[in-house]
């Protein structure tokens, strides 16, 4: 039977990356692949984009509207994997969509995405945790923190200042320098109070 996987981590841990390596593994050896990811994700249109370089289009961006299984059912029921970009922006109904690929069409699927939002609670990433409760394999990708120990938290900061509150998505304002980097929370307490 196919399985869910949900590949979790802080940002800047490689989760696009390693998405685009398992897809090129998989069509190197002749299969084809499905590579999705949220509309919401608007920063780079409808491609993925790594950090050092790699790139690739995605073969759709979905809506919080649509159903994501029906989609594959449709358009997608010859793929070897389903490849799933910022898997956190779902909605828990799509990721049980995902689990309903697995079951009843029978390939597997790989979520990437974040664990949890900036303000440092699960209820902002409402797909994270759906898919923390049911996918078949959970594995945490690991990455550093500026002072060099595991990050765990992604942190927002606006104009080069720390911020707690606000919308769960901001991507960019307009307005102001909107940033996110990977902390570790003895160096999140220190911006907290004022020391960084």
């Amino acid at each position: 039977m196919a399985k869910l996987y949900f590949r979790y981590g802080a940002m800047g841990c490689g989760k696009t990356m390693q998405l685009l390596q398992v897809a090129f593994n998989y069509e190197e050896r002749g299969h084809k692949v499905c590579v999705i990811k949220p509309a919401t994700d608007s920063k780079n249109g409808t491609k993925l984009l790594t950090r050092i370089g790699p790139e690739r289009e995605t073969n759709f961006c979905f809506t919080k509207e649509d159903d994501i299984y029906e989609k594959v059912k449709s358009n997608f029921s010859d793929v070897s994997c389903i490849l799933v970009d910022e898997a956190q922006f779902m909605t828990p109904k799509q990721a049980d969509q995902l689990m309903q690929i697995t079951i009843k069409l029978d390939i597997p699927v790989m979520a990437y995405g974040l664990r949890l939002n900036f303000k440092q609670t699960d209820s902002g990433f409402e797909g994270a945790t759906r898919l923390l409760q049911i996918a078949h394999d959970i594995e945490e990708l690991k990455t550093i923190c500026e002072c060099g120990r595991k990050a765990t938290a992604n942190c927002r900061f606006i104009d080069n200042k720390i911020v707690f509150d606000g919308p769960d998505i901001l991507i960019d304002d307009g307005k102001s320098k909107v940033e996110y980097r990977a902390l570790c929370p003895a160096c999140i307490e220190k911006y907290r109070e004022g020391e960084k």
